[in-house]
């Protein structure tokens, strides 16, 4: 399936997921889609193994986890963020290592102060590999970080400008 992407959304310097000065992160960027998603593009490392060349389970927990929690952006900015109050994981196939993988998330249900999404990891042939379902309170970044961390440490992604990104393999793809 493709999407229409329509804003990077900001990264950090220490987080697990996006961090890029994180050395054992997972280093994502995050991508907006025209629907109102967020798409998230990694590469989960050997460092990350639980099984032999298979990634932890608890780290794709956490990248749906931070997917989801920042599918508020899309609709309410970079400073909004989704945390967590509850989340959910069925695993269905196991997730590689040193493979380019996405997650994507979205928002299904907004009660004002709490939202509920959904997300799924996607392998690299289209496959769902974990799902996932969470509540979120909505909370404004000023509310849960220091003033330094806005100025010092949230900053636009380094990532590539892309217009659209593919989930799985496009028909015409061997």
């Amino acid at each position: 399936m493709k999407f229409s992407i329509t804003n990077k959304q900001n990264i950090s310097k220490n987080c697990l997921v996006c961090g890029v000065e994180n050395d054992f992160g997972l280093k994502t960027k995050f991508y907006e889609t025209k629907s109102g998603e967020v798409i998230g593009i990694f590469t989960p490392h050997d460092k990350l193994q639980s099984y032999p060349n298979v990634l932890h389970g608890g780290i794709s927990a956490t990248i749906l986890d931070e997917t989801i929690g920042r599918a508020i952006m899309a609709k309410y900015g970079q400073n909004s963020f989704g945390v967590t109050m509850e989340l959910n994981i069925r695993y269905k196939k196991p997730v590689p290592l040193n493979e380019e993988l996405k997650v994507i998330g979205r928002m299904i249900n907004d009660k004002g102060r709490v939202f509920e999404g959904t997300g799924e990891l996607i392998l690299p042939n289209g496959e769902v590999a974990v799902v996932a379902t969470g509540k979120y309170m909505k909370r404004e970044l000023e509310k849960i970080v220091k003033n330094d961390f806005l100025a010092d440490e949230w900053f636009a992604s380094d990532g590539k400008d892309l217009e659209t990104i593919t989930l799985g393999k496009e028909k015409n793809d061997k």
